[in-house]
């Protein structure tokens, strides 16, 4: 019989997220990506003056810096042309990770601890590789382990090792009660740690959201950007046809029999209402919401959500 803690999806192996980098290594860094991919990394901005890189010659427009004419094109044209450059500019990051005990669940190929891993290792990988800081709040129900954004490869490993350690103090039977109130905990010391000028990422189930934890996303995303990373499980939209499944509120725990329309109903709505609030924050509060499903590899998902996301900005 297979030990559970080398199973797959069960827990995370550092093994495993250290591989991640390369699969980080395919992103693109250019500057015309989205600057509210969630994994960015650089971001780009027009400038007027000298620059990184040349990027267009386009019509001088009234404020332009006169060094920036391009006197050739000018000449060719009859009407004044300006040269346009990018400049990168650093931009450090911080990955808030949800190891708490409603995150130990899953139907499918991972529980959404383990996905949850794996989408902070991706994102580590990626900043790093793109040559800016990151760092980490790792969070379970009893505790946190904050650091700072720094920019190297032991930094990532030190992310990844806390990570690993809390994800596998995880277990089915832990006597320690759950904290819902341990996601605005974290996000109240993302707050002191992002003053302005990052990006946040924050993989978690959002259990236990409620007013504050929106109140502390929106003054987060004002001087930041913020992203979501919704870790969700199948069986929070599907359910099997008949059997019993265990539903907990905390620390009281109720089978309930999904073969009945009204309780199967019922559990179905719980979680959609559970879920809604947070989708609407990428209309209401301009944060984007990536929704990342335990039951597909999480660099796949990461892909072609960032694929969707350029497409639509194209002009």
């Amino acid at each position: 019989m297979q030990d559970p803690a080398t199973a797959p999806g069960v827990y995370a192996s550092l093994s495993d997220l250290l591989r991640l980098e390369f699969r980080a290594r395919r992103a693109s860094f250019k500057s015309r990506q989205p600057v509210r991919s969630a994994l960015a990394g650089r971001r780009a901005s027009r400038m007027r003056g000298r620059g990184l890189d040349f990027e267009e010659v386009r019509n001088y427009l009234p404020g332009d810096d006169v060094r920036t004419i391009d006197w050739r094109v000018t000449a060719r044209t009859g009407t004044p042309h300006s040269r346009v450059y990018t400049e990168e500019r650093e931009r450090p990051t911080l990955i808030l990770v949800d190891q708490r005990l409603a995150m130990f669940y899953g139907t499918r190929l991972n529980l959404k601890s383990v996905t949850a891993a794996e989408a902070a290792a991706l994102a580590a990988w990626r900043v790093f590789l793109a040559g800016d800081r990151v760092g980490a709040l790792v969070f379970d129900d009893t505790a946190l382990t904050a650091l700072r954004p720094h920019r190297s490869r032991g930094q990532v490993v030190r992310i990844l090792e806390a990570i690993v350690a809390r994800n596998h103090a995880l277990r089915a039977d832990s006597d320690v009660a759950p904290a819902a109130g341990m996601l605005n905990r974290a996000l109240e010391n993302a707050r002191a740690l992002a003053r302005h000028d990052h990006l946040v990422l924050v993989a978690s189930d959002f259990d236990g959201v409620d007013a504050a934890t929106r109140g502390l996303v929106t003054g987060l995303a004002e001087h930041n950007d913020v992203v979501v990373l919704l870790v969700y499980d199948p069986s929070s939209k599907e359910l099997p046809e008949r059997g019993r499944v265990v539903v907990t509120g905390g620390e009281l725990q109720v089978q309930v029999d999904v073969g009945r329309d009204p309780e199967r109903q019922a559990l179905l709505t719980l979680a959609s209402e559970r879920v809604r609030p947070i989708l609407e924050w990428t209309r209401e509060l301009g944060v984007p919401v990536l929704p990342l499903s335990t039951a597909e590899d999480v660099p796949s998902q990461v892909a072609r959500l960032l694929g969707v996301a350029t497409a639509r900005r194209r002009p």
